[in-house]
């Protein structure tokens, strides 16, 4: 009853941008501004950015990525940070101290916890998963079918290199904000290693958060992972759900391990447009777009070596009024030229965070950006969370 409520109640709701006047309910009075004036007018974006700033500066977190003078540049991501002493990264994992770059759970160690989630489970790349579908049978799969009786091991990891204002898990941030750490959240590389090694997980999925700011971490797992699972003649797929902003070497040694092992690189894509990405995550669009770019390419070059299951799936969260038709137009265009064999994951959006003035995804919304991917080139769309859509505008 609760939910029902809410969603009638966001859905009468009128938004209004405060630079053309435009009024409408997928206009978000929490971003401020439309999408067609962060489209055209600068000023659109120094509005947009708004909420971010008061909500990171509530947490004690860098509003924007620093680059202090004198400061230790992080590499691990597209925002290339410069951390001074005593400081932190933008996403609040990676600090300086005493002269030292490090997280702030120690080294070696991750600010995460893990769950078993029985197959099948709600995976982004559930329509070509191995977990849930023939696809990589048997060299990856246990079955031809879903790998029942059998679970993905779900890593969350604390800590994050964008802040999407809708962000579902946005949790942890305040896992990491904490100081120190929570005990409970601080975990070894063997702590992992042995959960993994469970004879009823087939697959382990990082996700957040990102796993970008634990990307040392993850992959020094993954590589013990992969060679025990070799040794025991087991099947553990190593896979990811990452926004794909990492430095282009560390994203690519994490989709090796995923192609070694039958697992996938689940890639969320935002926005096309760089002031309509940089307004729903609160990092640079332009950067962010030409990272994305050239580590979708690098990524696809080795789809070739291992057609099924398919190495990387790119996926994007249909935010009303937001990430309209023509932004996943931009996107499926883009996907097609490098390979139209890309599987690409549409996903419908509820109202979460800070953006809460938003119905949900209507239906005639997802099922025009849906022919639209398929009409840009792209072999294989899919809709995803299909329960949210209904006719809310």
């Amino acid at each position: 009853m609760g939910v029902t409520y809410q969603v009638n109640r966001l859905v009468t709701a009128m938004g209004k941008c405060r630079l053309c006047g435009s009024e409408g309910p997928t206009i978000s009075n929490v971003i401020g501004v439309c999408a067609d004036c962060l489209r055209s007018k600068e000023s659109a974006l120094k509005i947009a950015l708004e909420p971010h700033e008061r909500y990171r500066k509530a947490l004690g977190l860098p509003v924007r990525p620093p680059h202090s003078e004198g400061g230790i540049k992080c590499g691990l991501c597209v925002n290339e940070c410069v951390i001074g002493e005593g400081e932190c990264g933008f996403c609040g994992f990676w600090r300086v101290k005493n002269g030292t770059l490090e997280p702030v759970v120690g080294k070696s160690n991750a600010a995460t916890f893990w769950y078993l989630d029985p197959h099948p489970t709600n995976c982004v790349a559930g329509p070509v998963c191995p977990a849930n579908t023939p696809r990589g049978y048997p060299k990856f799969t246990r079955s031809e079918g879903i790998e029942r009786g059998y679970s993905n091991l779900a890593v969350f990891f604390a800590a994050c290199s964008l802040d999407c204002i809708f962000c579902q898990n946005w949790e942890h941030k305040e896992m990491i904000s904490q100081e120190p750490v929570r005990k409970k959240y601080i975990k070894s590389i063997d702590e992992l290693v042995t959960a993994a090694m469970n004879p009823r997980v087939t697959c382990v999925c990082y996700f957040g958060g990102d796993p970008g700011p634990h990307s040392p971490y993850a992959i020094e797992t993954s590589r013990k992972i992969a060679k025990l699972a070799e040794v025991k003649g087991a099947i553990k797929r190593i896979c990811w759900e990452t926004n794909g902003l990492e430095n282009t070497s560390i994203l690519l040694e994490m989709s090796r391990l995923s192609l070694a092992t039958g697992g996938i690189v689940k890639i969320d894509w935002k926005a096309w447009t760089p002031n309509i990405y940089e307004a729903l995550t609160g990092v640079d669009g332009y950067r962010a777009l030409e990272r994305l770019k050239r580590n979708v390419e690098e990524i696809s070059k080795y789809l070739d070596e291992r057609p099924e299951p398919p190495l990387l799936v790119v996926s994007t969260l249909l935010v009303p009024g937001y990430v309209d038709v023509e932004e996943v137009r931009k996107i499926a265009e883009f996907l097609a030229s490098i390979n139209p064999r890309i599987p690409y994951m549409l996903l419908a959006f509820h109202p979460d965070h800070l953006l809460t003035d938003l119905p949900p995804t209507s239906t005639n919304h997802a099922f025009e950006a849906l022919q639209v991917a398929k009409k840009a080139g792209l072999k294989e769309v899919y809709l995803g969370n299909t329960w949210l859509l209904g006719n809310y505008y």
